[in-house]
C-alpha cells in the first residue's frame, strides 16, 4: 500500500461500510472509523449494521473518490463484533480522531459510547 492511500485511510473522517443481511441486499452507509494499519474499527448503534454483520460477516469498505472518480480506495474484509473491544470513550485512537465531532453533536463521549455500543472490527482485508 502506498503512502498516499495509508494517509487517506488514517485521516479521512468517513468511510462507506457495505453490509448485506440474510436477504443478500447490500446497504452502504457512511461511518466513522479508525485504521490501525491492518484493520478498521467502527462503532455502531444497535440496528441494521450490527444485524447484518452477525448474519453475514463479509463486508466492503470504500473512501470517497476524488472529484473525477479516479482515486478509488476499496477493500473487502471479514467483520466481527468483538466482546473484548474497549467502548468508544475508552479507545484513545478513536477519541483523538472524533472527540471534537462527538462534542459537536452535543454529546459527551460517554453518551456516544452508550449509544454506539457495538464495536465492529474489520480484518482479513483485501484492497482492490
Amino acid at each position: 500500500m502506498d503512502r498516499h492511500v495509508e494517509s487517506r485511510l488514517k485521516k479521512d473522517v468517513v468511510i462507506w461500510l457495505v453490509t448485506a443481511g440474510p436477504d443478500r441486499r447490500p446497504q452502504s452507509v457512511p461511518v466513522w472509523y479508525v485504521w490501525d494499519g491492518s484493520s478498521f474499527l467502527i462503532y455502531a448503534r444497535p440496528g441494521i449494521k450490527v444485524s447484518h454483520v452477525k448474519a453475514n460477516p463479509y463486508v466492503e469498505l470504500h473512501l470517497n473518490t476524488d472529484e473525477t472518480g479516479d482515486e478509488v480506495i476499496r477493500a473487502s474484509g471479514y467483520a466481527t463484533i468483538p466482546k473484548s473491544q474497549r467502548p468508544a470513550h475508552k479507545e484513545p485512537a478513536y477519541l483523538r480522531k472524533y472527540r471534537s465531532h462527538i462534542l459537536g453533536l452535543g454529546m459527551t463521549v460517554e453518551d456516544f459510547a452508550e449509544q454506539y455500543r457495538y464495536p465492529i472490527r474489520v480484518r482479513r482485508l483485501r484492497f482492490h
